[in-house]
């Protein structure tokens, strides 16, 4: 049975707790994907978008107030949320997009995290929140909101950041707090390369026992980029003119303000790269995946499609997630993630990479009768590539990014941390070797 307190900290995430979703910039370290679209479109595991992950989160934990805050190619995430996240009109629920707009006191983009969130400040402060959750729209995890809020409740804390446990090796990466037995922070250092700072970082072994985790090895707590304010203490911390959480606030709010660690224990991945969007999803198709999205307790939202089955008429598949309305057709399939509407010809190979598919079939009711149809054709050969929606790939086309530079522009195709990209809507004539 539920304690008064943890009944009292889920009542106050769900009834007086606003979440805001970062959406980040121009997404540079996701170009091509964000070429047309924000980050948080991004299309993720075949069927969903990046943001769905943490407004899944926040739904799940009971958490039905989101913003979502962008400036870049917002029209495509604009239609996904008013497609997707619908509440009844009995209930106080919204999912909304804030976009970098020019008012009286401003006219400046959004210069970071934290800028974002005091340009909309006035918007935040409207709704009577007492707490605000601020969250990265670019990350894959799952994680229940309601105990970290029982948690900063229990602490009695001003602010509580989400922090993950690294090892020294990936310390270098992060943002790593430095926290007593309590868990409340006193010390931060942004990405600590000198050995002598990281071994006085080493989180406290009674935490490590606490967690349940081994001792003989030094462990640090690095920065999820998760952060949940009390109301007033937000407003004091954001009046100035710091432009980031992670570089300027959260150093100083260390200082004098009760800032505790929740140290959370699962599989979290930062996809804001392309090297890591690839491998988190080619590890959604292994045998036993590091993030589950078969998770029926805690599931990932998404649009509903009112598509039908995929179709294969033979070939071989092997490790690959395949979404709805695919009509596949002899093709050997290793290691892919297929998404919507994909279609892929006879004699075609495709290993490591993902095909996020189309938005639509060809001869759809709207489209242009003389546009080349989405799909791959016979034939081909595709290696370790992103094939972005919409695009049509004609036969006996190769791509890989074998004897290739590891960055490169080229005609039709980008190549970063030495994956081929192919942006949306290309058309990849027959017979091209990329």
């Amino acid at each position: 049975m539920p304690t008064s307190v943890q009944i009292e900290a889920d009542s106050l995430l769900r009834r007086s707790t606003l979440a805001i979703v970062m959406g980040g910039g121009a997404g540079t370290r996701l170009f091509p994907l964000t070429k047309d679209r924000a980050k948080p479109a991004v299309p993720l595991a075949g069927k969903y978008r990046l943001v769905d992950i943490p407004i899944s989160n926040c739904i799940n934990s009971g958490l039905r107030q989101v913003y979502v805050l962008t400036q870049y190619n917002s029209a495509s995430l604009n239609r996904h949320l008013s497609r997707t996240y619908r509440f009844d009109q009995f209930t106080r629920g919204f999912v909304e997009v804030l976009a970098a707009q020019q008012t009286p006191e401003g006219e400046r983009w959004y210069q970071g995290t934290a800028d974002a969130v005091r340009q909309n400040l006035r918007y935040f402060l409207e709704g009577g929140h007492d707490y605000f959750l601020i969250l990265s729209g670019d990350q894959l995890y799952r994680m229940d909101f309601r105990k970290l809020m029982r948690q900063h409740l229990a602490n009695e804390a001003d602010l509580t950041i989400a922090t993950l446990p690294v090892n020294a090796r990936d310390a270098t990466a992060f943002g790593i707090m430095h926290s007593d037995e309590s868990g409340r922070i006193y010390e931060f250092v942004e990405k600590p390369k000198d050995p002598e700072i990281l071994d006085k970082l080493n989180m406290p072994k009674e935490t490590l026992a606490k967690m349940g985790m081994p001792t003989d090895e030094p462990r640090f707590e690095a920065s999820m980029g998760i952060y949940l304010f009390n109301r007033q203490v937000l407003i004091d911390c954001l009046d100035n003119n710091h432009n980031d959480f992670g570089k300027h606030i959260i150093p100083t709010a260390i200082k004098d303000r009760r800032v505790h660690a929740y140290n959370f224990q699962g599989y979290w991945e930062d996809i804001g790269t392309i090297r890591s969007f690839f491998q988190a999803n080619l590890d959604l198709c292994k045998l036993v995946p590091q993030f589950d999205f078969f998770d029926s307790v805690a599931p990932i939202f998404s649009h509903t499609r009112a598509l039908p089955a995929t179709k294969i008429n033979g070939g071989t598949i092997r490790e690959a997630l395949l979404a709805d309305g695919c009509i596949l057709t002899d093709a050997h399939i290793e290691t892919a993630v297929i998404g919507v509407r994909s279609q892929i010809e006879a004699g075609t190979t495709i290993r490591e990479s993902i095909i996020m598919g189309a938005d639509f079939y060809a001869g759809a009711a709207g489209t242009d009768p003389k546009r080349s149809a989405p799909g791959i054709g016979r034939n081909c050969r595709i290696e370790r590539a992103i094939i972005d929606k919409n695009v049509h790939i004609g036969d006996n086309v190769v791509i890989t990014p074998e004897g290739k530079p590891q960055e490169m522009d080229g005609d039709n195709f980008y190549i970063r941390d030495g994956i081929v990209c192919i942006p949306k809507d290309a058309v990849i004539p027959a017979g091209t070797w990329i």
